[in-house]
């Protein structure tokens, strides 16, 4: 069993798999998503952005992101939720990198492999090229 500080008060709670707040701010955060979930469920408000949900439940917008992380806001119930990409910021729906970080990131992985081959290519030049004066 680990004791950690709660990284919303401080207090101390025991750390076990399911929450990783204590005890208060679990109780507060239930209160808040019930408050989430009753604004979501009507048909209206179905379409409403994250930024739209925190203004009219006074829920951090952080809070929002989250649940929807974790699954416990469905996107598929709730078309406009997301939560921003770790990297750029842009609003996603599922994973940890929009398409465009994804793509930038394979292409930067690409270069670097190609820059790592035509090193070792030119690697082995030089060293044949010194095996043949001998």
């Amino acid at each position: 069993m680990d004791l950690l500080n709660c990284p919303n008060c401080g207090d101390i709670y025991v750390k076990h798999a399911i929450r990783d707040i204590c005890d208060k701010c679990y109780r507060e955060e239930e209160a808040d998503y019930e408050k989430v979930y009753r604004f979501l469920r009507v048909r209206e408000n179905r379409a409403a952005t994250i930024e739209r949900v925190a203004e009219v439940t006074g829920v951090k917008e952080e809070l929002l992101y989250k649940w929807v992380r974790s699954g416990r806001l469905h996107t598929a119930q709730f078309p406009n939720l997301g939560y921003p990409c770790d990297k750029c910021g842009k609003i996603i729906r599922k994973g940890k990198l929009c398409e465009g970080c994804v793509t930038g990131m394979i292409g930067e992985l690409e270069t670097f492999e190609m820059e790592r081959n035509r090193q070792e290519a030119l690697h082995k030049a030089v060293y044949l090229s010194r095996d043949k004066r001998k």
